[in-house]
Parts: C-alpha cells; sequence; structure tokens
C-alpha cells in the first residue's frame, strides 16, 4: 500500500464536469489538490459517455435528415448510407481530444491525478484502488465528492446484449432494423433520433401522459409533430409489464389503455439516472444520504461533515453537467476562504432533439401549479425571416413575465439553436431585466436571436412582425 504522507488541501472524487471544473478552480487558486477517477483523462460521464457522444451523433442524425429535407430547395442528395464502424470511431476521436485535452490541463495546472476508485476511510481520509489494484492511501483536509450518476433500471429488466442502457446505445454496435425507447425523457428521444436518423424504425413508449414532461405542452408540440414523422410509434399512458428474448429478438408485453406486443432487435432503457453514492465509504463520516441517494448540502455545497462537500448529480436536481461545473466552483472557492454560496436565480435546460427544447426559470405550467399570476408573450417562428431562409418554421420563443413591470422570470425556446438562443434570456433572468430591456436592445437582422427581442416587445403590444398576443 502507497501512501502520501502530505495532506492534500482538496481530494476531489470523480473528474466529471463538475469534479475537474472544481480540482481546476482550487489549483488556480493555490490548493493543493488531488483528483481520483476511473478513467485516463477526466471527462466522466459527460464527456465519454452522455452529453459530447450524443451531441456528435445528433449531428450525424440531423444532417442526415437535412439531406433528405433538401430535395425541397431543388438540391438533390444521393443515398445517404451510415458506416456504423466509422460513425463509432468518429465519435470516439471527439472524445478523445476533448478529454486529452483535459488531461493536458491537469498537468499544466501540476494536479496529482489518480487513476481508480477512492473510498473514504474517515473525514480526512481515503483509499484509492487503482486498475491494476494497488492500494493508495490518500490524506487530505477537505473532499468534493463528485461521483456522478448511473442509468436507471426497471423492475424485471432483462439481462440481454439487445437491452441497452444509453451507454452501451452510444457504443453504435450496429443499426437495429427496430428499436424500442423505453422512456420519453430527453436521453431516450434524443438517442431515439439518432438511431431513427441512421436507419432504424424507432418506437417510444411512456408511462406519462406526453413526452418532456416537465417542459411546457407548447414548447414540446413541434418535436411531437416532427417526432410522429420519424417515428415508427409513440405509445403514451403505457407501460411495459414483460420482456422476452425470442429468435426474433425482445418480444415487449405492454399494458395501460390498450394491451399489446412487439417484437424488437433491441431495446433501450431510458427512465433517467440514479446518483452514485454507494461504496464510497460515506458510513465512516457524518454525511447524510437521503431517501432518494443525494448528499445532504448546504449553500455553500458542504455536507453534514464539515470537511466533506459534494456537486453534481450526487447533491441533487436537476442533474446537469453546468449545475455541477458552477458547484464544483462554489465549493473549490469556499475551501479557499472565500465567502460565496451557490445561489443562480437560473438554471438552463436543453433538449438536443430536432427541434432543440430549451427553457429557464419560471415555466407556464409552474406558474398555473402555484397560482402565480404572469403574462405569457409569444413569438412564432414562421413570422422570422431568418426561420424562414432556413426551412425551420416550427419553432416558438417564449417569455414568463410579471404582469406589473414585465420583469423576466422565465424563457422557452423551440427551434433549432435553442440552446445557444436561450443564454440571452437567461443572463436577463439572473440582472433583474425587463420586457422592455430586451424589446430595446438592438438585435441583429436577420437572426433567430430576433425572436426575443419580438416576444419581448410583445408585452407593450408592438411586435413588428406579429400581431401580438399575451395571455
Amino acid at each position: 500500500m502507497k501512501t502520501d504522507t502530505t495532506p492534500f488541501d482538496v481530494l476531489v472524487i470523480g473528474a466529471g464536469p463538475g469534479g475537474y471544473g472544481a480540482a481546476f478552480r482550487a489549483a488556480d487558486l493555490g490548493l493543493r489538490v488531488a483528483l481520483v477517477d476511473p478513467e485516463a483523462n477526466p471527462g466522466g460521464v459527460c464527456l465519454y459517455r452522455g452529453c459530447i457522444p450524443s451531441k456528435a451523433l445528433l449531428h450525424v442524425a440531423g444532417f442526415v435528415a437535412e439531406a433528405e429535407d433538401a430535395a425541397e430547395w431543388g438540391v438533390v442528395v444521393g443515398d445517404v448510407r451510415v458506416d456504423a464502424a466509422k460513425l463509432r470511431e468518429w465519435k470516439e476521436a471527439v472524445v478523445g481530444r476533448l478529454t486529452g485535452g483535459l488531461g493536458q490541463l491537469v498537468k499544466q495546472r501540476k494536479i496529482t491525478y489518480i487513476r481508480g476508485w477512492a473510498r473514504l476511510t474517515g473525514p480526512n481520509a481515503a483509499t484509492v484502488r487503482t486498475p491494476d489494484q494497488e492500494e493508495v492511501e490518500v490524506a487530505f483536509t477537505n473532499a468534493i465528492v463528485a461521483t456522478g450518476s448511473v442509468p436507471a433500471t426497471i423492475p424485471g429488466m432483462l439481462e440481454s446484449p439487445r437491452v441497452m442502457t444509453s451507454r452501451q446505445a452510444l457504443d453504435i454496435e450496429d443499426v437495429p432494423e427496430r428499436m424500442l425507447v423505453i422512456g420519453g425523457g430527453y436521453i431516450g428521444l434524443e438517442l431515439g433520433q439518432v438511431y431513427a436518423g441512421i436507419g432504424s424504425r424507432v418506437s417510444v413508449v411512456e408511462m406519462m401522459p406526453a413526452l418532456l414532461p416537465g417542459a411546457d405542452r407548447d414548447l414540446v408540440k413541434p418535436l411531437e409533430r416532427r417526432l410522429a414523422g420519424q417515428f415508427e410509434a409513440i405509445m403514451l399512458r403505457t407501460r411495459v409489464e414483460a420482456m422476452e428474448e425470442t429468435d426474433g429478438g425482445i418480444a415487449v408485453t405492454f399494458g395501460g389503455e390498450e394491451a399489446s406486443q412487439g417484437t424488437f432487435e433491441r431495446v433501450l432503457v431510458a427512465v433517467g439516472r440514479r446518483p452514485t453514492t454507494g461504496d464510497l465509504g460515506l458510513e465512516t463520516t457524518k454525511v447524510v444520504v437521503n431517501e432518494r441517494g443525494f448528499i445532504e448540502i448546504d449553500e455553500q455545497r458542504r455536507s453534514a461533515e464539515s470537511s466533506i462537500f459534494a456537486i453534481g448529480d450526487v447533491a441533487g436536481d436537476p442533474m446537469l453537467a453546468h449545475k455541477a461545473t458552477h458547484e464544483g466552483e462554489v465549493a473549490a472557492e469556499v475551501i479557499a476562504g472565500r465567502k460565496v454560496a451557490f445561489e443562480p436565480e437560473v438554471i438552463p435546460a436543453v433538449v438536443f432533439t430536432d427541434p432543440e427544447i430549451a427553457w429557464c426559470g419560471l415555466t407556464e405550467a409552474e406558474a398555473e401549479r402555484c397560482g402565480r399570476k404572469v403574462t405569457v408573450t409569444t413569438f412564432p417562428w414562421a413570422a422570422s425571416g431568418r426561420a424562414v431562409t432556413l426551412a425551420r418554421t416550427e419553432g416558438l420563443t417564449k417569455l414568463v413575465l410579471a404582469p406589473d413591470d414585465g420583469r423576466v422570470l422565465g424563457a422557452g425556446i423551440t427551434g433549432p439553436g435553442a440552446g445557444e438562443l436561450l443564454a440571452e434570456a437567461t443572463l436577463a433572468i439572473e440582472m433583474g431585466a425587463v420586457a422592455e430591456d430586451l424589446a430595446l436592445t438592438v438585435h441583429a437582422h436577420p437572426t433567430l436571436s430576433e425572436t426575443l427581442m419580438e416576444a419581448a416587445q410583445a408585452f407593450s403590444g408592438n411586435s413588428t412582425h406579429f400581431v401580438t398576443r399575451k395571455r
């Protein structure tokens, strides 16, 4: 057993966007940092098995769809074929480039990177088991737990190579002729579009009455219309009652409003994620884990054990990489002695389907549930010159505003690039802007960003390209 006799100022367990962000910030503040992760380089689930590879594959699926639509513009593209092996190779090259770059940043910041699995042995010590089964004892003054999450499963989930989680689905081993996606959330719909784009006949089953239940319905409708043409079937208010492996694939029995059956070459289970807090040695500390598996923390990301912090997916919803990064930076600054807290006004959410759906702040549905009076303005992309030139007029931009002064409380956008466009609305909410601030900001023409300006103009009734609608 190896022992590092000099305690680190900070031990970061997990090198995803939250963990490496925390380690980098701590090192920049002059702290002695150790970063532990099973992979050869930082990146975590996001870079290796989540955000980045899925977006690379969605880009390919989007290209295929655009090639098919090009005939309407007078551009005839020949048969578009997908080479699964080449696609996988390109996706891995993207991942390798980004994770390799992070590895260089670790060295440049003089962070001690330990490859392995860490387990706490007390409030100021941990043991790291390396891939070659060596054990390294590490002493620390403070630790940041950033171990992320893993795909959730369903009761009675069949163990078979044909039944995948998002991790296996991203490997693109082949292109199944017929595929079932269990779960109508963002992971299921994104990967469903990937496989539909490269040639699979995709069906989605969802227990809830609608896809993406966390988003406002008017934002989801354009996506639902597109998916209806891309997917073989969308089964709502339906559950999977049984799965059985047969010579033809996976035979699935559905229950709900109408019982039915179907056989699929592959099944993707995408029913959410659960925090990774097991086997971390938390029981050797005062850290409290709640009934959902999340570590309980305060506004500084500190747990009940004063020397141990938690960030990212293990620290609670929303399970988003950018939330984890911000939390990691806060925790690092707290450890460095700065008086800071995690207190963003809003955390943006983006579903990278085609069209994208993005929102931040108060949603219209939330306002209705809590009985809060708001004014909602919308601007349809059919009235946007830029959207028309892109042949993508199905989009929508909406603002949720305070009815008295027009303060921006929330925003939602559906359409290509919605995640990029949302940043302006997120900043507006953080700065306490009102609709007039957005309306009086000169936006370049023709751009999709003008849709935010015109939705803001609608509050005072003078949207240039659309007869004002408020509710």
